[in-house]
């Protein structure tokens, strides 16, 4: 490739080009792109056709001892060793010795993984982690050439996986906020806060365009406007990478930045993770292709590929918009990996062999747990010549490329290299300032009837169950994949929104009391009502309805009480995505939406509450970056269109009450399939003795069944009768979860998800097995459950009912717990997740 700069590969002359082209800025420079081509719809679907789409230009320098050092490499290196630079392993799955001797390129670090399998391990261990397997990757006692290995980390919202890092606002709630200078600045303090702890690489920023807010990734893009979101990119690569004319970035506070999902996943049909976009190819390009163009302008070093589908293709096995589109017409320069086993989605293809992926166009395959049996099919592939040595090797260049362009070989070991171990960076006074001032920008006021803001001496009632909630208010990508399984004691130095609620009114005299019920001892002149949704991250985020959990909406009566009892009410809502909320609006004097604001919930406090003379202390800026919905579906139209957003200037208008749905017999959460003593929606608990014939659908308690061997009453757990306990006096009994339509977990079995059972034990069976069941197919696991004083939350991987021959694309029975020999256990929840308390062993 020759030295280039920032342009546009004018093929109709410059006059022509210049008379139709439009402009986006990125930075103070403003950069071209070639005006759309419409065209028909290509005869093959899912092919794309790279001549319609806008052309680029690379602008990240070539530079000549890289290219040089590049082709003395691929001179000495052996097959094995350019495979190995192919591949990217988790940590959870791979070891130091490995990364030595299959010379492995890459390493990642999953929501659920950490050093020494602990994924809340406190950063030196990190650092020291990443030294081992840094020092392993550059041996050459073997003869090689040592090739130093790159981490990337889901730096998605700051460096989240590690504790006492500061926690950004989600995408979403930055889209609201609307200033690019602020993108920017939080991009740098996050690769700051990377640095500390000895990783080069994050698989961010998200550019994802999402239409369809049922999507459980919704919240990690800006906006459902492409403008906005192609607005942003630009100026957080630069923030993460520097300028494209950054050539050693490890000497300076920067890491490399992956642009990801390409290519429309946040336009699948329904807003189904993982799904199949059937839309135009026009609209593929001028929607979800946009942010793409000023992520190549800033010389963004990776983009990630989408699990999806366009047209009923894999866009993992698509060589059409991977080479022809990405590398060809826009000319990215630098190197594509795939996503989390993505690659086994592709037709013809598993998790343990897909050279279709290579041939498409990915140079790096992410094979968390599968990267043995990928780096030998392609070392055999290889071997016998059915893989081009010249894909391989341009794959193998690219990758070296980006590894020359930030100083990798030159760099040392991570705990050697600038920024590393300086672990006040971590949270430092800075970067919480950045958070708060995000915090406070992304804040949106949909209603206000004069009750903001807040008095400051008064006495102000803080209500709802994500109040004191820092992993709730922090959402998904926290600390875990899920963002579950964490509490306070994990966020050292962070504020709550209660707490920043508390220090605000108490530092200007009054008096602050959390109560999450909304009981008081002391009447408030006004109450804060915190609801929301809890934390999910990808496909267990997947809603069919625009609507909080019905479990969720309890807050709505809290709201109701204080305003019956004639207290002022101030709803504020956490959410990833714009929901219906109708009765929330109507019983609050005053609705904010909060987004996922992460660690620094001081900045809630900073808008909500006035100065001592009455007059706000900041204003209420941020605007919708999403149209929010009339019903649960948004194509029954908007009630606040895209851009909405009131402030304290606002004119104060008489609220016409909104019309309400009874939302009770929504899906809901389709994680939880068991709680509060009762199956999920259009499911059913039975009880048998081992046989379809004799099952017993459990409807009421107590229950006397199979001929007077079992017994099933109400326990309490978490609420009145929130258990049921099943008392067996011999034999075989089987307890079970029958949903009503056959359920299809294959994507959550490549991940890391568990079925989890909450479980007291007054007395143990002889043997116990944990299983799903299916028309043709059951898989079962030998399990120990031993007598527990308290509930415990057991887990058991999916993939361990996969490979224990359970047809995971069609249950019927999910979750089935048998026992044998006399028993007494009581069930407080069945779900999925990845937040056990005791991880049940496979095999």
């Amino acid at each position: 490739m020759s030295v280039k700069s920032v342009g546009i590969v004018a093929l109709f002359g410059a006059s022509a080009f210049l008379a139709g082209c439009s402009t986006y800025s990125v930075g103070s420079a403003q950069v071209a792109s070639r005006p759309a081509v419409s065209v028909t719809a290509p005869s093959d679907a899912g092919v794309a056709h790279p001549e319609i789409w806008p052309a680029y230009e690379y602008p990240v320098a070539v530079q000549s001892d890289d290219e040089a050092r590049i082709a003395s490499l691929l001179a000495r290196m052996t097959l094995e060793e350019k495979i190995g630079q192919l591949v990217q392993a988790d940590l959870c799955c791979v070891t130091p010795e490995d990364v030595r001797k299959y010379n492995l390129g890459s390493i990642l670090v999953g929501g659920n993984s950490g050093p020494g399998g602990n994924d809340l391990a406190p950063a030196p261990e990190w650092l020291a982690a990443a030294d081992d397997f840094y020092l392993a990757s550059v041996d050459k006692s073997d003869g090689g050439v040592g090739i130093p290995l790159i981490w990337g980390t889901d730096a998605v919202h700051g460096h989240s996986n590690i504790i006492g890092a500061t926690i950004f606002p989600h995408n979403i709630g930055l889209g609201a906020m609307r200033d690019v200078d602020l993108i920017q600045k939080i991009g740098a303090a996050t690769a700051k806060e990377i640095r500390v702890t000895g990783q080069e690489w994050t698989f961010a920023p998200t550019v994802a365009v999402p239409q369809d807010f049922r999507w459980g990734r919704a919240y990690e893009g800006y906006s459902s406007d492409p403008d906005l979101v192609a607005s942003y990119v630009g100026a957080m690569v630069r923030g993460l990478q520097g300028p494209p004319s950054n050539d050693d970035l490890l000497a300076g506070p920067y890491v490399i930045a992956s642009t990801k999902h390409f290519l429309a996943d946040g336009g699948t049909d329904d807003g189904v993770d993982q799904g199949d976009s059937s839309i135009s190819e026009e609209e593929l390009r001028d929607i979800h292709g946009k942010p793409y163009g000023p992520a190549i302008a800033e010389g963004v070093s990776t983009v990630m590929v989408s699990f999806s589908s366009w047209q009923g293709k894999k866009m993992t096995g698509n060589r059409s918009l991977v080479t022809g589109v990405l590398k060809d017409r826009m000319d990215f320069g630098g190197f594509v990996v795939s996503d989390w086993n993505a690659h086994g989605q592709v037709e013809g293809c598993s998790n343990e062999s897909c050279p279709q992926a290579l041939m498409a166009g990915i140079d790096m395959y992410m094979a968390p747990d599968t990267w043995k049996p990928i780096y030998e099919d392609l070392l055999a592939r290889a071997k016998a010549g059915t893989i081009p040595m010249d894909r391989i090797d341009d794959a193998v260049a690219r990758i070296l490329r980006v590894k020359g362009r930030i100083g990798l070989f030159d760099a040392g070991k991570p705990s050697d290299r600038p920024y590393s171990g300086d672990y006040e960076e971590l949270g430092s006074p800075e970067h919480r300032a950045i958070a708060r001032e995000a915090v406070r920008k992304s804040l949106v006021l949909l209603k206000n009837q004069g009750v903001l803001p807040l008095e400051p001496g008064g006495r102000l009632l803080v209500a709802g169950d994500g109040a004191d909630d820092l992993a709730r208010q922090s959402g998904g990508w926290t600390l875990s994949w899920q963002g579950t399984g964490v509490n306070n004691s994990h966020f050292p130095g962070a504020t709550s929104i209660w707490s920043g609620l508390e220090q605000a009114v108490q530092g200007a005299g009054g008096s602050a009391e959390l109560s999450p019920d909304g009981t008081f001892e002391t009447r408030p002149d006004a109450a804060v009502v915190v609801f929301g949704e809890t934390p999910y991250a990808e496909f267990q985020g997947d809603r069919e309805a625009l609507a909080l959990d019905p479990e969720l909406t309890a807050p709505f009566e809290t709201m109701r009480k204080l305003k019956a009892q004639g207290i002022p009410v101030v709803a504020l809502m956490i959410t990833g995505r714009p929901l219906y909320v109708n009765p929330a609006l109507n019983d609050a004097d005053a609705f904010v939406v909060a987004w996922l604001p992460g660690s620094e919930g001081g900045g809630i406090a900073d808008v909500l509450m006035a100065k001592e003379d009455g007059t706000p202390r900041f204003d209420f800026t941020g605007k919708l970056p999403a149209a929010w919905p009339r019903t649960t579906q948004i194509a029954d139209g908007a009630l606040f269109d895209y851009g909405y957003g009131l402030s304290y200037a606002s004119d104060a208008s008489e609220w016409a009450e909104l019309p309400e749905l009874d939302t009770t017999e929504l899906a809901g959460d389709s994680r939880l399939w068991f709680s509060a003593g009762a199956p999920a929606a259009r499911w059913s608990l039975l009880v048998s003795g081992g046989e379809e014939s004799d099952q017993i659908r459990i409807t009421n308690v107590p229950a006397e069944i199979l001929s007077g061997k079992a017994t099933v009453t109400a326990e309490n757990y978490l609420v009145q009768e929130g258990a049921r306990r099943f008392a067996i006096t011999s034999g075989l009994a089987r307890t079970e979860l029958r949903n009503f339509d056959a359920l299809d977990i294959d994507r959550e079995t490549n991940a890391d998800v568990m079925l989890l059972v909450t479980l007291k034990v007054w007395d143990s069976p002889d043997s116990a097995r944990l299983g799903a069941i299916g028309p043709d197919s059951e898989g079962f696991v030998d399990i120990d459950l031993p007598v527990t004083s308290d509930y415990v939350r057991y887990g058991i991987p999916l993939k361990c009912l996969r490979e224990n021959g359970a047809d995971v694309t069609n249950l019927t029975q999910p979750f089935v717990l048998e026992t044998q020999g006399q028993t007494d256990y009581a069930i407080g929840e069945v779900r999925l997740g990845s937040d056990a308390e005791t991880v049940l062993r496979c095999g």
